[in-house]
């Protein structure tokens, strides 16, 4: 793992990132394509993932191969095909489709903060992940998650809640993850060794 910087992201080789934009100690796995989306601070994908429309909160773990706002086809033309929006590239006298490109890009999924997306999960346009909440490995998430909920299959329906509720809500209200680089420090051997009641206890949750 690279050291990671507060003011340049860490972007591995082979990446496509347009139009992004990128918090503190940030990085983006090897061959990632990133478009049109912001990545909180902490928050990082590993390799191969393909991110789009996204708002990615902050301290976000995003395993290899995921999607997040995978694109769609329009389902209600006589044709599914990306000759319709992509037309500048079959005809010198067609333009391509903006107002399409245009809706796709405000269709945005988030993407709350120390959430977990599992290897090759997918996340649809318009989904909301809340914070804490896990995305297990190969799970298309079709709806949004609630806060500290677990979620697998496909469609992607709740498993278990991670804590329960009163832990959630002291974590949410704690919102440690708007700590400074320095208080994230000084707490750290909390974090690796304080059960989450410990945690709460100590810091005020």
């Amino acid at each position: 793992m690279p050291k990671l910087s507060a003011t340049t992201p860490a972007i591995h080789p082979e990446c496509e990132i347009t139009d992004t934009s990128f918090g503190a100690y940030t990085e983006i796995g090897r061959g990632s394509r990133v478009a049109h989306s912001v990545v909180g601070d902490y928050s990082y994908c590993d390799r191969y993932c393909d991110i789009a429309n996204a708002r990615i909160g902050k301290f976000a773990n995003i395993a290899s191969f995921t999607r997040i706002g995978a694109t769609d086809h329009p389902l209600d033309r006589a044709s599914l095909h990306h000759f319709m929006y992509r037309s500048a590239s079959y005809w010198d006298d067609a333009q391509d489709d903006t107002d399409w490109f245009d809706h796709r890009r405000s269709r945005l999924s988030y993407i709350g903060h120390d959430t977990w997306i599992g290897h090759n999960a997918q996340i649809k346009p318009e989904v909301t992940i809340g914070h804490g909440a896990v995305v297990a490995s190969g799970a298309v998430v079709t709806r949004d998650v609630a806060p500290y909920t677990i979620v697998a299959g496909l469609p992607a329906k709740p498993v278990r809640d991670r804590f329960p509720p009163a832990i959630s809500e002291r974590l949410i209200a704690l919102a440690w993850w708007d700590w400074s680089h320095d208080q994230l420090r000084a707490a750290l051997e909390d974090f690796r060794s304080f059960s989450v009641e410990a945690f709460l206890e100590k810091h005020g949750g």
